[in-house]
């Protein structure tokens, strides 16, 4: 995933093997696999999976427990494992050239950390990840609070894309100029939990958890619900003040999740949908068939979910500042920029797919974004200087948006900035290392919008 970047002046890396420990992890095979992507009739498409499904094997666990998995490579590149939103040790969050060095084929690496937060999660690829993600390399990560909220069902609601070739059902190529410099790559077939066209069961009155989970490469899903009663009670893994009635629709960038309780309005034999909305048309992301009676009356309006220790966002007042200036994409560019360490222009870079700079560099940088020390406040003002919009990820912390007025916005790990926007987000740099911050359009981040920043003992 990282593209025209320097050798990092961090800590030693760890060999692939240096954290091999104990047989008893539960062993996380990335392999090739035949997956019925496109419907029935059409050939199956060769993806990459955990375990050789798509999306992968859901890990669930609860809240205080240890994750431990065992990462066998049998696919033809190397690959890491990122586990997206968890509070977890530096060592362990699966970026090569960072944090790691890449798994090569036939490589093993053991993943174990603790998980401090309940919430909806996800893991993914983090090496070529714009291709390996695109190819299916992705799966949920459920972390249960330990009091669990009042409902019948909690569902798990993976959003993707695919981009197939529609002569043989395979994915199509990834050398596409036009993705890199745009908007991203954007599928010609959507689905949920790796199905076209995905149906389920519910019955009226029934209480749904719907945990939403964007993976698409760069694809913004314009959500809705028709048939159901619904509330936002968890944003990115991270519970709300107070859970938010759904009456419009509402935006889920790439990697972001939402949690959603909702209740079956809709009568028996009538059916509910979650609603995706496309250039002024709507379409059915998931359809639910009303077969039978929950109940004979309503619930009252959920209560709020238990928050996640220690996530407080203070002392803005005396926080560390720092400025991110996005620029570049078709139709701007930029005028100068640094690419492995000499000033180019927009055209040369581009000669080399790379169309997009963080404050003046393209790829990851020599020196971090900042540095600072365990437990200081960070408030990092962003303009996106670019046509296009930017779902701009934070590694390993979560964030509270700094609103107009002084406000703070809800805990994410994921902001989805627009084209010709300035936002300004504040954390608590809370674990020592070398973090990640860049684009979620994985286009974006391979062609230019990746930079990091260091926490210190």
């Amino acid at each position: 995933m990282l593209a025209g970047t320097a050798a990092l002046a961090v800590a030693p890396l760890l060999p692939y093997r240096a954290a091999l420990a104990g047989a008893e992890a539960e062993v996380l095979k990335a392999a090739v696999a035949q997956v019925q992507i496109a419907p029935e009739g059409y050939p199956a498409t060769e993806v990459w999976g955990y375990g050789g499904v798509v999306p992968s094997t859901e890990i669930r666990l609860r809240q205080g427990g240890r994750l431990q998995r065992r990462l066998v490579n049998t696919l033809p590149e190397p690959t890491t494992v990122h586990w997206h939103g968890i509070r977890l040790d530096n060592a362990m969050d699966g970026v090569p050239g960072v944090t790691q060095e890449a798994v090569p084929p036939g490589g093993e690496f053991a993943y174990a950390f603790d998980l401090p937060d309940a919430g909806t999660y996800w893991y993914h690829s983090h090496n070529q990840s714009y291709e390996q993600v695109a190819r299916g390399l992705h799966g949920p990560l459920i972390v249960e609070e330990a009091d669990a909220p009042d409902v019948d069902r909690d569902q798990v609601i993976v959003l993707d894309d695919f981009r197939l070739d529609p002569e043989t059902g395979q994915i199509a190529g990834f050398a596409n100029m036009m993705d890199f410099s745009h908007g991203g790559r954007l599928g010609n077939i959507v689905v949920t939990n790796g199905r076209f066209n995905h149906s389920m069961t519910a019955k009226h009155k029934e209480r749904l958890r719907l945990r939403l989970i964007n993976a698409a490469n760069a694809k913004i899903f314009e959500l809705a619900l028709e048939g159901l009663e619904g509330w936002i009670v968890a944003l990115d893994g991270m519970p709300l003040d107070a859970p938010e009635p759904i009456s419009e629709t509402f935006l889920l960038a790439p990697a972001q999740r939402a949690d959603l309780i909702v209740d079956v309005t809709a009568d028996v034999g009538a059916q509910a949908h979650l609603v995706r909305f496309e250039r002024d048309e709507a379409f059915s992301q998931v359809m639910f068939e009303v077969r039978g009676e929950a109940s004979t009356n309503r619930r009252d309006a959920p209560l709020p979910l238990p928050p996640n220790p220690r996530m407080e966002v203070t002392g803005l007042e005396d926080a560390l500042t720092s400025r991110l200036l996005m620029e570049g994409g078709a139709m701007r560019g930029f005028q100068s920029a640094s690419m492995d360490g000499r000033p180019v222009g927009f055209q040369e870079a581009a000669q080399a797919m790379n169309f997009w700079a963080f404050n003046g560099t393209i790829g990851m940088p020599d020196e971090p974004l900042f540095i600072a020390e365990q437990g200081r406040t960070v408030r990092v003002a962003m303009q996106n200087d670019t046509m296009f919009p930017h779902a701009m990820h934070l590694h390993g912390h979560h964030f509270r948006e700094v609103l107009p007025g002084g406000g703070l916005g809800p805990l994410r790990d994921t902001l989805l900035v627009l084209g010709d926007e300035s936002r300004e987000i504040a954390f608590v740099a809370h674990t020592p290392g070398e973090w990640v911050f860049h684009c979620h359009m994985l286009t974006h981040a391979a062609s230019g919008m990746m930079t990091r920043f260091r926490v210190t003992a």
